[in-house]
């Protein structure tokens, strides 16, 4: 759903939009100017648990970064972008969290990022906000098809399609495959 007039929202505008009493709770990004709303729907929401259950529990026995649901990301450098991807980790700069206010956007790029894709996303928007990711900083993406069971699987240098019986590798140089998830 889109909420932006045509002219184009800078961040600035989107934060005050998006604090406003009766946006709270809702699902909003700001993409190259334009405010848009998601509105996942219970597969979405069973896929985002189960797989923060899954890193949860991978960063309890390796302790390397930490995880995060729906955290927004607005880049210091970016006018027209403040994204929420659906899942993810931080990694090499999670000892900057410490001085993040609990209501600040993270002001860099995790080292994963996750997104599902929900009803009426195209495939096209997801990889757009995968190589945004990527040419921002991410370390790795997984996009996530659930309605053909696929994952795509991309790092800057890297791409993969992954079916039910692949396993994903794990987001950082710190990977252990003890901890790999297999179907």
């Amino acid at each position: 759903m889109t909420l932006s007039p045509a002219r184009g929202v800078t961040v600035e505008e989107f934060e005050r939009f998006a604090l406003l009493p009766e946006n709270l709770g809702r699902k909003l990004q700001l993409i190259n100017g334009e405010i848009v709303e998601e509105m996942p729907k219970l597969a979405h929401a069973r896929i985002s648990v189960r797989l923060i259950a899954w890193l949860l529990e991978y960063l309890r026995r390796s302790p390397i970064g930490e995880v995060f649901n729906e955290l927004r990301i607005t880049l210091e450098d970016e006018s027209h972008n403040a994204v929420v991807p659906d899942i993810c980790v931080v990694v090499e700069r999670r000892g900057e969290l410490g001085a993040l206010g609990d209501n600040d956007p993270l002001p860099f790029m995790p080292d994963l990022l996750i997104e599902i894709q929900s009803e009426g996303q195209g495939d096209r928007h997801m990889r757009d906000l995968a190589d945004y990711y990527l040419a921002r900083g991410g370390q790795m993406v997984w996009l996530i098809y659930p309605d053909r069971k696929l994952v795509e699987w991309l790092t800057p240098t890297e791409r993969r399609l992954l079916t039910l019986d692949g396993t994903i590798p794990y987001p950082c140089k710190h990977y252990s495959p003890e901890y790999a998830p297999r179907r």
